[in-house]
Parts: C-alpha cells; sequence; structure tokens
C-alpha cells in the first residue's frame, strides 16, 4: 500500500516487525491512541493494513518506506529475539546493522520524528550483582542476544544528538500469541492439552514477567512522555521461577504436570536472576495497574 495520504490530524507511527507478537500488540494500542499506524514486514507478512514489505539489513529499501512514511513517532521492535537463536550471523546482522539502516534514514528525513524508542533487552545485565536491577547496574551479557543488544545500544548512543532516541530493556514479558518456543507459552500449551509430563532446563531460574498488554501500554507512554536520551527498565519488579509457574498452572488447570529435566534445555551460561527495579519507569509514565502472573497465564490458558 502507498502511504502518501495522509490523514488529517492524525499522528503517523512507524512500528519495524509490526506482524511480530509485540508488534501486533502495539498496533493496537497506538491505534485506539489515535495514531495512523504503520509498520515494516518480511515479504511473507505483507497484506495487513499498513504493512510495508522491508529488510531492515537492504538500507535503501528501509530508506524508501521510512521517506513514505514520513513518521512522527518511530518503535524499533523487529529483532532476532530468542536467545537460544542458532545463527549468530543473522542475529548480529539484524540486532545492530538492521537497527543503523533504520536511524539512518531516520536522520535524512527533513522532520525528524518526536520519538524514536529502541527495543533493547534486560538480557544486557547478565548475572548481575543487585537484586533488583537498576539501570545504573554494569552490563555483564552472557549470551550473543545480549551482546548484539548492547552493541546495538551503543551504537544507537553515537547518533543520540540527531534523533530523539529512548531506549527500553524490557524484562521477560509474555501473552497470547507468544511464539511456543518461549517457555511461558510452552508450559501453558502443555497444560492446555491435559499433557502429563514436560521436559525443561533448569526449574530454579527467575524471571521479572510482564504482561504484553502491560508492556505496550507503557511503549505508548514512554514514546509520549519520555525525554531524549532515556534509557528505562521496563518489568515489573517482581520475579518467579519456573517452579513458581509450573504451580500457579497446577492450580488454574486443576493438576501437577511430571516436571524432566533435559540437560539439552540448559543453557551455558544461564542468566540464573532477573528481576527489575520499576523506579525510573514509575517516574516517567506515572502510576500504572499492573497485570498479576496469574491472570496472564489464565489469559493464555483460556484463550
Amino acid at each position: 500500500m502507498s502511504a502518501a495520504s495522509r490523514t488529517e490530524g492524525k499522528r503517523r507511527a512507524l512500528i519495524t516487525g509490526i506482524a511480530g507478537f509485540t508488534g501486533r500488540y502495539l498496533a493496537a494500542e497506538l491505534d485506539a491512541a489515535g495514531y495512523e499506524v504503520f509498520g515494516t514486514v518480511q515479504a511473507q507478512d505483507v497484506g495487513g493494513a499498513g504493512h510495508l514489505d522491508c529488510d531492515l539489513l537492504d538500507a535503501e529499501g528501509v530508506r524508501a518506506v521510512v521517506a513514505e512514511v514520513q513518521p512522527d513517532v518511530v518503535a524499533h521492535l523487529a529483532a532476532v529475539s530468542f536467545v537460544g537463536h542458532g545463527d549468530f550471523r543473522e542475529m548480529y546482522g539484524t540486532n545492530i546493522v538492521g537497527t543503523l539502516n533504520l536511524l539512518q534514514a531516520l536522520e535524512a528525513l527533513a522532520t525528524p520524528p518526536s520519538a524514536v524508542l529502541l527495543a533493547s533487552s534486560a538480557n544486557v545485565y547478565g548475572n548481575a550483582v543487585v537484586d533488583p536491577i537498576t539501570e545504573e547496574a554494569p552490563p555483564a551479557p552472557a549470551n550473543d542476544y545480549a551482546v548484539s543488544k548492547l552493541a546495538m545500544e551503543h551504537a544507537a548512543r553515537l547518533r543520540a544528538g540527531r534523533l530523539p532516541i529512548v531506549i527500553v530493556r524490557p524484562f521477560n514479558y509474555t501473552g497470547v500469541g507468544q511464539a511456543p518456543h518461549f517457555l511461558l507459552p510452552k508450559i501453558v500449551d502443555h497444560f492446555r492439552r491435559g499433557d502429563r509430563r514436560i521436559e525443561l532446563g533448569n526449574l530454579d531460574v527467575a524471571r521479572d514477567f510482564s504482561d504484553v498488554r502491560d508492556v505496550v501500554v507503557i511503549y505508548r507512554r514512554l514514546i509520549e512522555r519520555a525525554p531524549p536520551g532515556t534509557l528505562v527498565n521496563v518489568c515489573s519488579g517482581a520475579a518467579f521461577t519456573l517452579s513458581d509457574v509450573l504451580a500457579l498452572m497446577g492450580e488454574i488447570a486443576g493438576y501437577r504436570i511430571d516436571v524432566a529435566v533435559n540437560p539439552a534445555f540448559v543453557r551455558a551460561n544461564e542468566v540464573r536472576r532477573l528481576a527489575g527495579d520499576t523506579s525510573r519507569l514509575q517516574q516517567l509514565i506515572g502510576p500504572m495497574e499492573r497485570t498479576p502472573l496469574p491472570a496472564t497465564l489464565r489469559w493464555m490458558y483460556e484463550a
């Protein structure tokens, strides 16, 4: 589709990775807030309203899409986001070079956007020595995904004087529609099917889980309120182990599942605990009611 004809009175939002898990929810959130929403997709996902075919590794293609949309705000979500992704070349290329191609295209606009939100990851903290983790905690990436995201942050900061960049470090979040190779959807799917056995990795790994519906509200508020140069954790402030999640799902589904620890699912350099500090986030966006993890799990189970 062409983005040339601007709807009167509406600000334009560009979401990279709009067809992805988070992108779909953010598109709905921004649309409800009155934005005219466009987004980049892979060729196989073209067809949705405002979807524009774009390979982020194609610098000229990215420049053409940005010039066509002329966005007022940007949310850069497109990334290789699975820690266990096997192709490190694709991960580093998409997460770093793809981001730089986007920023370069935005710099070329005659009127720059008012906010450029870049999604990094709390994985950059690695096995942090502070709990909960504040934004001042020194990065200690423990896998290629985290290294690629930290490198993306540094590269983006080199352009911070030319673009109003806001960097978010989301901790884990989940919801209906997340791919089943992520842990919580995998666990929920086993209970939904009535399976009596599941294979997992380390059950003592603890993560700070948010609901994707909360996360996209936070992203919208940050786009609208956060000053350029902001770096902020997006988190709930509470950590749950996989054992905790299994117990919650047992209560929801009405039975206990047998767990087998599969060594193949235990990653080298596993980050043992990630729990974020919400202080800066609350200062930026104000008070916000958050969805408790049991409610998120029930939503996923009953979907």
